[in-house]
């Protein structure tokens, strides 16, 4: 079942690769519960099917690269990539978006996380396996409050232009 707004998000962790050691972060990969992490924020996350690939590198992260002080001056804390990648990969790529300390590079390297959603994809085809479809969230809370799914194979809805158009 496909998440829809007013759900809360699923029980889950998702996997970053910190990039500098800190009080409870080591360096390297973490896991971390969604739940505690979204607990009294407001939060933009956009999923997306995979790191390095052409419509997710030069669209899709570079735009919430850059709109990422606006969305944060209309009272988003973070903002949040999700893709089935494993934390080293989604680590590195953040470094070559330039997205680092600006978007958390989350890592689903299983797709569990993107299956709760119920906004996981078959790529098979493709030779990439299961994977995240392309959306964008705001979630304040743990509550979905905006959902941006985008039919296959479009980038329309999903881009941080959107988003930042619904938080008025």
């Amino acid at each position: 079942m496909t998440i829809k707004i007013g759900d809360r998000l699923p029980e889950g962790t998702l996997s970053e690769f910190v990039e500098t050691a800190t009080e409870g972060c080591a360096l390297g990969p973490n896991t971390f519960n969604v739940g505690d992490l979204a607990k009294g924020k407001k939060i933009a996350i956009f999923g997306l099917p995979g790191a390095f690939t052409p419509t997710c590198s030069a669209k899709h992260v570079p735009g919430y690269v850059e709109h990422a002080a606006q969305l944060k001056a209309k009272g988003v804390d973070e903002v949040w990539c999700i893709s089935v990648n494993d934390a080293f990969v989604m680590g590195a790529w953040g470094r070559d978006q330039k997205a680092t300390g600006t978007v958390r590079m989350m890592a689903d390297g299983n797709a569990a996380y993107s299956k709760a959603l119920g906004l996981d994809a078959d790529f098979s085809k493709n030779g990439m396996g299961t994977r995240s479809r392309r959306y964008s969230m705001l979630v304040e809370d743990g509550v979905v409050k905006q959902l941006n799914l985008e039919a296959a194979g479009k980038f329309e809805v999903s881009n941080a232009e959107t988003l930042l158009s619904q938080l008025g």
